[in-house]
């Protein structure tokens, strides 16, 4: 039917449970094959608590799926090669793109804001306490003559999914063994770079896949509340240590997804500060603007998204302002969604007119 219209796909490699996410209006869980393996290869926080959405990059060479045990990187190699044998036909004419699942909700990123135990604008929590993650924190701790700062599993004094960076001795400027410490740089190295190595590993298979067929896209999260505190204290439970100073974490996933020709899919484009609560230092703005120079500066092909339903013109307005920032126009656009409401009269008139902007730009 899309090759009969003329039209062009982008299909999205989902590895994740759909259902429990912002937006979220179906459940479809993850195959039995992967519920009933072992326990132990989901995230897990510090209170114990797994989480179920997104296999645990810290299995990822765990041979514990299904009756053929195979490995979770295996299984999703398996999957692409499925999927490409049976579109073949399609692939690199109609279906041009795929943007492969990293994590939750299909991002590059820890479950660390869970909806069943967190709301905005709470910090989130780390995601490193499965017998596999705390194998992996030994080793690193090990390395460097540190054994002791594995033992407790992740800082001991983080706070939990709705406590505020101020609540915390980690993420306070003075805490005692806070984010700036020589044991929280080891920790925030540790757990940042694994998602990296994720992210590597994964975009290996599936560039050995596809190679140079299609394009290849990853999403990174718009983690924008705390963005103006000084430890950015929501990013750095979800994996991305971009402190001032200290670390640039988008500036590293550009150099990654640049090494395998990937595009730097980020999300929140359509959201402006002055909309968000001024208690939780928000950034929306400025962080798409961070993210966007950290593949300019690469040389990374950048694409957006708007992370919320919006069908306002100030929505539509930042999105264009976003999109043609910093001299340089984004790679595509993808609009979050197709809905009743969009294509009530207003709504839509007003959609189509975004949609004649941005073919204009």
């Amino acid at each position: 039917m899309v090759a009969d219209a003329g039209l062009k796909m982008e299909f999205v490699l989902s590895f994740h449970r759909c259902g429990g996410n912002v937006g979220d209006s179906c459940n479809i869980p993850l195959p039995s094959r992967v519920t009933s393996s072992n326990s132990d290869i989901w995230y897990q926080d510090q209170h114990g608590n797994k989480d179920t959405e997104y296999i645990s990059l810290f299995a990822n060479h765990a041979a514990v799926l299904g009756s053929l045990k195979r490995t979770p990187l295996q299984a999703y190699q398996d999957f692409m090669n499925a999927f490409k044998s049976s579109l073949s036909q399609y692939i690199g004419s109609v279906i041009i793109e795929v943007e492969v699942g990293t994590g939750p909700a299909g991002e590059l990123r820890y479950p660390s804001y869970q909806l069943d135990k967190w709301s905005f604008c709470g910090i989130g929590e780390f995601q490193s306490y499965s017998s596999y993650a705390l194998t992996s924190l030994k080793a690193a701790a090990n390395a460097i003559g540190h054994p002791e700062w594995a033992n407790a599993g992740g800082p001991s004094n983080a706070g939990s999914y709705n406590s505020y960076p101020s609540d915390t001795g980690f993420f306070s400027s003075s805490g005692f063994d806070n984010y700036r410490s020589s044991y929280g740089k080891f920790y925030l190295g540790w757990y940042s770079d694994s998602l990296l190595t994720h992210g590597r590993e994964i975009l290996s298979i599936t560039t050995s896949v596809f190679g140079n067929s299609l394009k290849i896209a990853v999403k990174i999260a718009g983690i924008h509340w705390w963005y103006f505190d000084a430890s950015h204290a929501a990013e750095l439970t979800t994996g991305y240590w971009n402190v001032p100073g200290d670390r640039d974490f988008y500036g590293d996933v550009a150099k990654m997804l640049k090494e395998y020709n990937t595009t730097f899919d980020f999300t929140c484009l359509e959201m402006k500060d002055s909309e968000q609560p001024s208690s939780c230092k928000c950034g929306p703005y400025e962080l798409v603007q961070q993210t966007k120079k950290s593949a300019i500066s690469t040389g990374t092909a950048y694409s957006g998204e708007n992370a919320l339903q919006r069908y306002d013109q100030t929505a539509y307005d930042t999105m264009k302002s976003q999109s043609t920032s910093l001299g340089k126009n984004i790679d595509a656009l993808t609009y979050l969604r197709l809905t009743d409401d969009l294509m009530s009269s207003n709504n839509w008139n007003l959609f189509k007119q975004f949609v004649n902007d941005m073919k204009n730009l």
